[in-house]
């Protein structure tokens, strides 16, 4: 039986960037950076090209009640840094389990923002799982770094359709057990 979603989804803290729920707002900023193959490439879900009207769909779903997944936009403006650095997700799962997903903007690739936003959400457990899994294509080893050093632990391989490849693709998937 699967967890029923946050109606308030909470903010969590993180070193140098806040994770807090997405705004209507955050539209335009999610829109250049997803629109980047790299990002889309990277998901299973993003398009590439993006679609005019996709991101406002997207954040539309991530905000309804009743929502699949918690949707957390890296804010660093309290910081003095972008507004949008990335997004965190966590998507429920039967059994008190959720998958995490990310992605950082590549302005800001190799800062350890994705680190940083997987540890908070890790610490913070929102969704009170008692496992997360996450994936990772095969050809991005950095992401699979953030996993590994956030304390996942691999778990097999896999294939993955991805939209923006417009193909299946080899992933590594993790799972991390929570205390």
């Amino acid at each position: 039986m699967m967890q029923e979603p946050i109606v308030v989804q909470p903010a969590l803290a993180a070193e140098r960037f806040v994770l807090r729920p997405l705004r209507r707002s955050d539209a335009g900023l999610i829109a250049m950076y997803s629109s980047d193959k790299r990002i889309a490439e990277g998901t299973r879900t993003i398009p590439h090209p993006l679609p005019p009207g996709a991101t406002e769909a997207f954040i539309a779903r991530s905000l309804a009640e009743g929502r699949a997944q918690d949707v957390w936009v890296m804010d660093g403006s309290e910081q003095g840094h972008a507004e949008v650095l990335g997004l965190v997700s966590l998507t429920w799962m039967e059994r008190a389990q959720s998958e995490i997903k990310y992605w950082v903007a590549p302005a800001f690739w190799n800062t350890g923002y994705a680190s940083e936003a997987v540890s908070a959400i890790v610490a913070a457990n929102p969704h009170q799982a008692r496992t997360l899994f996450a994936e990772v294509f095969q050809d991005n080893p950095g992401s699979a770094r953030v996993l590994t050093n956030s304390g996942f632990e691999y778990l097999g391989d896999a294939e993955a359709f991805s939209v923006a490849r417009g193909a299946t693709a080899p992933t590594w998937t993790y799972l991390r057990k929570m205390a």
